[in-house]
């Protein structure tokens, strides 16, 4: 995994901290060692659930390991070694690889032997992000956290329009209202430079356009698991893409590749030169930081494709190494970081949308975002978000991703030659992997 991948995860999570290498694990230390990426606020919510987990369970010791800025690598590179993790954060589009090569251990065989607590998270799960971490048969992690992304919006900025945003899904804007919207908020100058955006985008373009193309009926692949065939050749796709690379390359309402050269999409945001910003729960913490900022949140727009508001299935989970020796003390971990007890520490933390049901529907998750008046964004958000790929082979499809969409939202293509393009070099890598 390049720097490349690593910054397109990075996107789904937040930034990652730049710490020291991983170091190898004692044979004569009796610890959990568990192995995560985490910006220092993510790190301290991280620890917030240890340290509970320690009160309840004081047999149980746990290490932590934080990660450099290659975490599959380090992964790889201590499993390979007989040092690895006994408990690893697993990111949605990359465990697959790491089931592949054996490197995980099958939950199944845990769960089964624990009927009470797979009933228990069955009733508290949210199907979709449950089912993101099932890879072959197989269930290789279970999930910690929703991702997804959505938008951001400045109160401010909407009240003085005198608009209004949508407070829930079913609400959402269609891409023709969203482009008025974003038209009445864009405001330049007398030179003609812009002052104010009406859309900033502080996600991966290409995964952002791939979003909207959801977001007008489409989907990634078929079938989801283990896809034979992408849908990039698809007309409510390309429709999709070019959508959302008209807002920079035709209308003019968000910054373009070029343009984002020079300023940051979270600056924008955050200084109140951009109305509506696209992200995930990730970007909150920064947001809510931001001196004089009022904003709240709201749905993306829904093509005329569409058949609702989508976001993505962006989570991370929890995992147990195939080859640990402490295998029963890593699932008492798992049961307790992904089950109602752990999960209602994260919900009042306040640093992830929790994937248990039953947190992120708490008076905790909500007294942690009182300054949120659209919550149900964030409580329905799990259910309302479409499935990204599973396959070990998403890495290749990421980086033909990125060359192919580049031109296109960049202006200097149009969508349809992701028909001849990105299609087919894309549906190549899938029906040989």
């Amino acid at each position: 995994m390049g720097r490349r991948e690593f910054l397109r995860i990075a996107g789904g999570i937040g930034a990652s901290l730049a710490v020291p290498a991983l170091s190898g694990c004692s044979d004569a230390d009796d610890a959990l060692t568990f192995f995560f990426q985490a910006n220092p606020d993510e790190a301290d919510g991280r620890q917030r659930v240890i340290d509970e987990f320690a009160r309840r369970y004081p047999d149980i010791r746990v290490r932590t390991l934080l990660s450099g800025p290659d975490p599959m690598q380090q992964m790889l590179t201590f499993c390979a070694g007989g040092k690895c993790p006994d408990v690893l954060m697993a990111w949605e589009q990359t465990y697959a690889g790491l089931a592949d090569r054996g490197v995980l251990l099958d939950l199944n065989t845990m769960l089964e032997r624990d009927p009470s607590f797979a009933a228990e998270l069955g009733a508290d799960s949210v199907t979709a992000l449950y089912d993101t971490f099932r890879f072959k048969g197989g269930q290789y992690a279970l999930p910690e956290q929703w991702s997804g992304n959505f938008l951001f919006y400045n109160r401010k900025l909407f009240d003085e329009a005198g608009l209004r945003a949508p407070g829930c899904w079913d609400d959402a804007w269609s891409f023709a209202e969203f482009l008025d919207i974003c038209q009445a908020l864009t405001e330049r100058e007398r030179s003609g430079r812009v002052g104010q955006w009406g859309f900033a985008d502080t996600w991966v373009p290409y995964y952002s356009a791939g979003l909207f193309a959801i977001n007008n009926g489409a989907e990634w692949t078929s079938p989801r698991t283990v896809p034979d065939r992408t849908t990039f050749a698809d007309d409510a796709f390309i429709e999709g893409v070019q959508f959302y690379a008209d807002l920079a390359t035709r209308h003019e309402v968000a910054p373009t590749p070029a343009d984002q050269q020079s300023i940051s999409t979270m600056d924008l945001f955050t200084q109140g030169k951009a109305a509506l910003a696209m992200g995930g729960h990730w970007r909150y913490q920064t947001f809510a930081a931001a001196e004089e900022l009022d904003f709240d949140i709201t749905a993306l727009p829904v093509g005329p494709n569409g058949h609702g508001a989508r976001s993505n299935i962006g989570t991370t989970g929890l995992a147990i190494s195939a080859d640990s020796p402490r295998k029963e003390q890593a699932w008492e971990f798992l049961k307790f970081a992904a089950g109602p007890a752990g999960q209602a520490v994260v919900a009042e933390s306040g640093l992830f949308v929790p994937a248990g049901k039953s947190a992120v529907r708490s008076r905790g998750f909500a007294g942690a975002h009182s300054d949120i008046e659209n919550l149900n964004i964030l409580v329905e958000g799990p259910a309302r978000s479409a499935p990204l790929p599973v396959t070990a082979s998403w890495a290749r499809i990421d980086a033909l991703m990125d060359r192919y969409l580049g031109p296109v939202l960049r202006g200097t293509r149009p969508a349809t030659s992701l028909k001849n393009r990105l299609a087919p070099e894309a549906d190549e890598v899938l029906r040989n992997q």
